[in-house]
């Protein structure tokens, strides 16, 4: 079980790691580091290697954000098997609507109980 733990620790650790790397050393803006770590898990997702790393490090590879990145193309492709085009559209959303609808959800409870600065 240690072992476990441990690797998801590495793995998502690392993952942070290069997106504090992109926002340090490359300067990127958060958004665009945002944007470049949601378009690495889709890519590595279509050529096959995410799911294997999410066997491998468990956490550590679905809660950092390239995960979201994964899903959306993951939730695409299984769509559009079914459905062509459109499943394209209605994968991704079918897909990631729980977590996109929790993040709302719970940044309007969080505005409506604390007093926001700015």
């Amino acid at each position: 079980m240690w072992p476990f733990f441990f690797w998801a620790f590495v793995v998502g650790g690392s993952i942070c790691v290069i997106g504090q790397l992109l926002m340090d050393v490359g300067k990127l803006t958060p958004a665009h580091t945002l944007s470049a770590l949601v378009v690495s898990g889709a890519v590595l997702d279509a050529f096959g290697l995410y799911e294997p790393l999410i066997d491998f490090a468990g956490a550590g590879a679905t809660i950092p954000i390239t995960s979201f990145g994964n899903a959306l193309m993951h939730g695409a492709m299984q769509e559009a098997e079914k459905h062509g085009i459109v499943g394209v559209l209605t994968g991704m959303f079918q897909v990631t609507s729980a977590g996109i609808s929790a993040a709302i959800i719970f940044g309007f409870i969080g505005a409506l109980l604390f007093k926001p600065k700015g």
